[in-house]
C-alpha cells in the first residue's frame, strides 16, 4: 500500500488486517506480548496518571515486543532488562512529562543503556498514540524511503508526516491516530511479504512437479 493513497476503505483494511499479520510471522510468543503491548501497558500507564512511568519489567516486555516483530537483537534487551528500575522510572516520567514535544520526549528516554530513538517511540505510543507512532522499519521504508537513520532528527520529520497522514485519513466516521497509520503500513508491508513468498513457494512447487513428470 503507498503511503500517498487517500482510499480510506484500504487504510482500514490494513489496520483491521494487523493482528492476522502478527500471526502469519508464526511467533505464538508475540501475540501475547503484541496484546500486552497494546492493551494491557497502556492502560498501566495511563493509571499512573497525572504522573506516568514505566518500569524496569515493563520496558523489557516492551522490548520483547518490538525485537519480535522486528529483527531480534538479544544484546539490546540484556541492556534493557539489567537497567536500574529507578533510573528507569526516573527517566521515563521526565519523557511523559515532556509530551506533546515528542523530541524532548525521546531524548530523555535514550539515555538508558539500550534504548535508541526506535524503542524510545515504541515507548511513547504505548502512552500517546496520538501523538508518537512506533518508528518500525516498514513504516519508515514506506513514509521516508528506507530504514536505515534511526536518529532523532529522523523520528520527527516521520513523525511530522505520519500525523500529518492521520490527519487526511480522519473523517467523523473514522478516526485514524499515527499508530493506527503505523500499524497499517506494517502489516500492509508483512502480508506483501507473505504473499511474495507464497508465490515463489508455489513456483518452486511446479517446477519440482515438472521435473519428475519429465523423469517419468
Amino acid at each position: 500500500m503507498e503511503f500517498k493513497s487517500l482510499d480510506t476503505h484500504l487504510w482500514k483494511e490494513a489496520l483491521f488486517s494487523y493482528e492476522a499479520a502478527i500471526k502469519t510471522l508464526g511467533k505464538p510468543n508475540l501475540i501475547t506480548l503484541d496484546d500486552y503491548y497494546r492493551k494491557e501497558l497502556p492502560n498501566l500507564l495511563h493509571h499512573r496518571d497525572p504522573d506516568p512511568y514505566i518500569t524496569t519489567d515493563e520496558l523489557s516486555r516492551l522490548m520483547e515486543w518490538k525485537l519480535g516483530r522486528g529483527k531480534w537483537r538479544p544484546r539490546l534487551l540484556a541492556f534493557v532488562s539489567s537497567l536500574n528500575d529507578a533510573v528507569v522510572t526516573d527517566a521515563s516520567r521526565k519523557a511523559f512529562a515532556s509530551l506533546p514535544d515528542v523530541s524532548k520526549a525521546i531524548s530523555e528516554l535514550t539515555v538508558l543503556k539500550g534504548v535508541g530513538p526506535a524503542t524510545a517511540s515504541a515507548v511513547l505510543a504505548a502512552y500517546a498514540p496520538d501523538l508518537a507512532p512506533f518508528m518500525s522499519d516498514e513504516a519508515m521504508v514506506a513514509v521516508l524511503g528506507d530504514s536505515k537513520d534511526y536518529s532523532l532528527k529522523r523520528y520527527v520529520a516521520f513523525v511530522e508526516k505520519m500525523q500529518a497522514k492521520a490527519k487526511e485519513l480522519s473523517s467523523l466516521e473514522d478516526l485514524f491516530t499515527p499508530s493506527d497509520v503505523e500499524r497499517a503500513l506494517w502489516s500492509s508491508s508483512i502480508g506483501a511479504k507473505v504473499k511474495t513468498f507464497s508465490t515463489k513457494s508455489d513456483e518452486v512447487e511446479l517446477g519440482n512437479k515438472s521435473k519428475r513428470k519429465r523423469k517419468r
